[in-house]
């Protein structure tokens, strides 16, 4: 028997139809549940009541899903699903810029949705994301804390690019394959999005690297994956 989930889901759509159905089927396996219309209305609502997690539409008014995810993620680390009839890859790419951890395009089956909502608030499986610390060259990964130093300075992280450089750190030296990692951080359901692993991979560049265009750490295997080397990039 499962029991109910009691997280807290913010819903943002203005299309009374898939709120109703995503409030159905989400309060049907107990999840706590708020319901917003239009961005402006969200943003109020996760102020007085931060949601574990945060489902929305990309085309609303008065505040579009690209600007919410933006708005949204400045306040919080909670996981942003998107929901779209858009499904070529630049608005996916875009959405994910944003700072969506997730895309789902409309029309979609409600368990494919659940099946993200779960992989997305429990995280990389617990095997992958065991707590402890790992030292390697210039990195300090506390992954209980979630901190993370390079040569001595911490860098921030939303949850999705720790759980990309987590699991590549625990690979370290080794190449790990496209399909391997968005299985790994996204679930199983998540392997033909190689979308995904260009922009975060390219955001955790920025943010580690000394210069992103000649990266030192997270190298490129084309058309395999990649491969963390952690050393010194001045030794490299």
């Amino acid at each position: 028997m499962t029991l109910p989930d009691h997280r807290r889901i913010l819903i943002v759509d203005d299309e009374p139809q898939i709120t109703r159905v995503l409030r159905t089927s989400l309060d049907a396996h107990g999840y706590d549940l708020r319901v917003a219309n239009d961005g402006d209305t969200a943003l109020q609502i996760a102020r007085d009541w931060p949601p574990d997690l945060m489902i929305t539409d990309l085309s609303m008014p008065v505040m579009d899903g690209l600007e919410l995810c933006r708005r949204f993620r400045v306040k919080s680390n909670a996981p942003i699903i998107v929901l779209s009839v858009k499904g070529e890859e630049r608005t996916k790419v875009q959405a994910l810029d944003a700072g969506a951890d997730d895309y789902v395009t409309k029309p979609f089956g409600i368990n494919e949705l659940l099946a993200r909502v779960r992989a997305n608030l429990r995280r990389m499986p617990q095997e992958e994301n065991k707590g402890g610390t790992i030292e390697e060259g210039d990195f300090r990964i506390d992954i209980d804390a979630h901190l993370i130093l390079v040569r001595g300075q911490e860098v921030k992280l939303t949850p999705k690019e720790f759980d990309v450089l987590v699991y590549l750190a625990r690979n370290a030296h080794r190449v790990v394959t496209h399909r391997k990692l968005l299985s790994a951080v996204w679930g199983a359901n998540s392997t033909e999005q190689p979308e995904y692993l260009r922009v975060f991979i390219g955001q955790l560049r920025k943010k580690i690297e000394a210069d992103k265009d000649s990266p030192s750490y997270i190298l490129t295997e084309p058309w395999i994956g990649y491969r963390f080397e952690p050393g010194r990039a001045d030794s490299q």
